[in-house]
């Protein structure tokens, strides 16, 4: 994939991760939300299991209902958990109007909704993915409400 705002970016700031995300935010948040949606492994996984994430709240809803054989696997389980994060992520900010993503100076990539609030999608996604709570449809309909 092509991402000519990072590559621009990283010249004239020596790459640094944490400050490039955030100003790449700013440059071109349209080419970072599409970045962040890509959630390939997810999208892979469920795929595997006849599921097609659309990026709607019921594709949420069905995610939850997959058995999470996922946590077999040790070394790919967090990395579900980030997908399933940055995949409710996605679903807010193209649902819920006035969602959008925000970079912590941390360099976490989290969604701020229109009330201010932030929602820490990938620490969601990490507790769904380890333990299925909270179930990713329960944070996005308590996420849309406010």
């Amino acid at each position: 994939m092509n991402i000519p705002f990072l590559d621009n970016w990283r010249k004239r700031h020596d790459g640094t991760r944490e400050a490039g995300l955030a100003a790449a935010v700013e440059a071109d948040p349209e080419g970072v939300a599409e970045l962040l949606a890509e959630c390939e492994l997810l999208r892979v996984r469920v795929g595997e299991r006849g599921l097609e994430l659309d990026d709607s709240p019921a594709s949420l809803a069905a995610l939850d209902q997959l058995p999470p054989r996922w946590r077999d696997d040790p070394e790919e389980l967090p990395w579900i958990g980030n997908d399933a994060g940055l995949y409710l992520g996605t679903v807010l900010v193209r649902n819920v109007d006035g969602a959008h993503w925000h970079i912590w100076p941390s360099g976490q990539p989290v969604v701020r909704l229109a009330s201010g609030r932030e929602i820490d999608v990938v620490e969601a996604g990490l507790d769904w993915a380890m333990t299925g709570s909270p179930e990713l449809s329960q944070v996005y309909s308590e996420s849309a409400e406010g």
